[in-house]
């Protein structure tokens, strides 16, 4: 029995091969399978005679009532022959010429049709049918050989040929199985396989221990019944026999259990790898299928379930983007996806481009576009730093919320340091333009607001005035920073004792005066 390569997570085309390694032409694929597969017609069946011979052999040579010398002989040059010529033409009627149609599509690099899908699913059970014709020719042969010895002996001579025959081909089928399966996931390229194209799990795994492991257990049983029933059978004989064919049940049973547990647990062990990698964040990741059974079924419906999985993350993102990570993840679990909102204490911060007019007379859209994006980016990491929301980008101006959607410990501190921030990292990386910002802390209605088939979160209240007004108001001050003392007295002790309060003015569009605040020298 040959040795087979364990199978390597998939790669993207959908067949199992190790990472890095690039995905074969399908001359090469063609080319290995072929070889592969004569090596599993050769070795197996050769084998299988082998065993068989050597099992009649001892019998023979243990019977009471052997056959003469010449006959012996006789065997041994028919067995040589037989194999020589019966190897030959199985390579050919069963291997090649049921691949022919597969080797095409493989060296055509093309897409499989439903008849060669078909074809490279059921491949291992054409293999197997066929391949049962030359054990059976061997037993006739052989029999009609023995007749002369006697009937008995005849019948039992075809009948351990044929039995032998049934252990080799059901250990064949798994190993075609397998052997193909490179082949299968490039037929299926990562789609769902047609129902019941092949037997399915338990129906191999069944067959691989009543071929493998019942046959030979059967033999036992029929010796003894031969026994019982009056034939010449030796005591040694029957010792003999029967220990022969109870360590063949169990190394070709184990073999056979082996081949097929694993053709499952490899399979799953792809879907799990695949599994992982999309925990991981990986949502590109795929499996292989390759098979034509629940498994196949499994393969193909994970990867259905992948591609939905990754649609919806892009969808997240894409909602995340627009509308603020945070929004979108409270949105998305049920919290904010109805009009109206609640009462909550916020800190809130303009920001806007001063003489963003003569800016656009200046510099074509495009560099404008450029600019904006850039300032914009600053905006988005300093705010999303101090766990704030950028609610709105109006223009060449964004509003800034910290405490809602995602309440935050102290909204007034987290909207000043921000402030700060913001204010020095605009100076430092955009020169070209400068900004006025506005600062104001206090309550407001927080949710949605719109129609029910279309709505926006946002915040409404006195503090989002005061803040746009404040950020007009530092267009004209040295600063380019004001905050309102709201701000100021809602703000922790530290972050406090970094600004100091001044002059009081009437907004516009206000009726009571606010206090401004500015940062220390």
């Amino acid at each position: 029995m040959t040795a087979l390569p364990h199978s390597a997570p998939p790669g993207p085309a959908g067949e199992s091969r190790p990472e890095g390694r690039p995905r074969r032409s399908g001359r090469e694929l063609a080319e290995l399978i072929d070889r592969r597969l004569a090596a599993v017609g050769r070795l197996s069946n050769g084998a299988g005679a082998v065993i068989v011979f050597l099992f009649l052999g001892f019998l023979v040579s243990r019977s009471g009532a052997s056959p003469d010398t010449g006959l012996i002989v006789r065997d041994t040059v028919l067995f040589v022959v037989y194999m020589v010529v019966s190897l030959a033409a199985g390579h050919v009627w069963i291997q090649l010429r049921p691949f022919a149609m597969l080797d095409r599509w493989l060296r055509e690099e093309r897409p499989a049709s439903d008849a060669e899908r078909l074809r490279a699913l059921r491949y291992p059970l054409i293999w197997a049918r066929r391949g049962t014709v030359p054990w059976t020719v061997a037993g006739l042969l052989f029999a009609l050989v023995h007749l002369p010895v006697g009937r008995a002996f005849a019948v039992a001579t075809g009948a351990s040929i044929v039995l032998g025959g049934v252990t080799a081909i059901a250990l064949q089928y798994l190993l075609v199985e397998r052997v193909i399966r490179p082949v299968t996931a490039r037929a299926l390229a990562g789609g769902a396989p047609p129902r019941l194209a092949i037997p399915g799990v338990a129906a191999r795994l069944t067959m691989a221990w009543v071929l493998a492991t019942g046959v030979p257990l059967l033999g036992i049983v029929a010796l003894e019944v031969a026994n019982l029933g009056g034939a010449d059978l030796s005591r040694n004989q029957l010792i003999g026999a029967t220990l022969f064919l109870s360590v063949l049940a169990l190394s070709v049973g184990l073999a056979a259990m082996l081949v097929a547990t694993r053709s499952v647990a490899d399979r799953i062990g792809g879907v799990q790898h695949a599994l992982e990698r999309i925990a991981e964040g990986d949502f590109a990741a795929r499996t292989a299928v390759d098979d034509g059974s629940e498994i196949g079924l499994l393969q193909a419906g994970f990867n259905r379930m992948a591609v939905d999985i990754a649609e919806r993350e892009r969808l997240r993102d894409l909602f995340g983007r627009h509308v603020g990570r945070d929004v979108a993840r409270a949105a998305l679990a049920d919290e904010t996806t109805t009009l109206g909102g609640a009462i909550r204490e916020v800190g809130v911060l303009f920001v806007d481009v001063v003489g963003s007019t003569a800016l656009t007379s200046q510099l074509p859209p495009t560099e404008v576009v450029a600019l904006l994006n850039t300032f914009f980016r600053v905006v988005v990491d300093v705010v999303e730093a101090q766990s704030g929301l950028v609610n709105k980008f109006e223009g060449d101006a964004a509003l800034c919320v910290f405490g809602a959607p995602v309440p935050v410990p102290c909204p007034a501190g987290s909207v000043l340091g921000a402030a700060r921030e913001l204010r020095r990292r605009l100076g430092a990386e955009i020169t070209a333009v400068e900004v006025g910002i506005g600062v104001s802390a206090g309550q407001v209605v927080a949710g949605n607001i719109g129609a029910e088939e279309r709505f926006e979160f946002t915040v409404i209240g006195e503090p989002v005035i005061e803040a746009a007004r404040l950020c007009e108001l530092a267009k004209r001050h040295p600063q380019r920073l004001l905050a309102a003392e709201a701000a100021i007295r809602g703000a922790d002790a530290e972050e406090a004792a970094r600004w100091t309060l001044g002059e009081e003015v009437i907004l516009r569009g206000r009726a009571t005066p606010t206090r401004l605040a500015t940062l220390l020298a």
